[in-house]
């Protein structure tokens, strides 16, 4: 505690903390340790010594009281959870959290999780991905249904973007 009321190490400290804010602001890369899953598209990364809450691009996974979110969670907390990651961001949401592609040893968390049939590739939001991203997630995600995985067992799986809306409506 005595070091940091130093004037040249709290100098450093805001620094770094601040380099840190404006390399995942403007699209750069984060690198830390996921120690929180709040739901299936939803992460915190600890870098720095500071979280930052993560939401996955290009997904969208079951709300957490909808069916399959406990099983989207458990396997994004399977993949990540207190494992190095390398966060690629390029926007904040309304929310705050940051919006990137995560990854696990150079493997795509979101990519992942389509593949499973536990997530639906976001078209609200494919303009902001990748042309190779873009096109892998509809592979996944066609590839998924066909195969009835996850979620795509279902007869008429519920969006979770429609789930939202309808809750918001009681």
């Amino acid at each position: 505690m005595r070091l940091l009321l130093k004037p040249g190490v709290r100098s450093l400290a805001i620094l770094a903390l601040l380099a840190i804010i404006h390399a995942a602001a403007s699209g750069d890369t984060l690198q830390g340790r996921v120690v929180g899953i709040t739901d299936g598209d939803t992460l915190t990364v600890l870098a720095a010594g500071h979280p930052f809450k993560v939401r996955l691009a290009g997904i969208d996974a079951p709300e957490r009281r909808q069916r399959f979110g406990h099983a989207a969670r458990q396997a994004l907390a399977a993949a990540t959870f207190d494992k190095s990651v390398v966060v690629l961001f390029h926007k904040r949401d309304r929310y705050g959290r940051l919006v990137g592609k995560v990854l696990v040893d150079g493997k795509d968390s979101s990519l992942a999780l389509l593949e499973a049939g536990l997530a639906w590739h976001y078209l609200a939001f494919a303009r902001e991905q990748e042309p190779r991203d873009r096109e892998a997630y509809a592979y996944a995600e066609q590839h998924a249904r066909r195969d009835r995985r996850g979620l795509w067992a279902q007869p008429t799986p519920q969006p979770p973007w429609q789930f939202r809306l309808a809750r918001r409506g009681r």
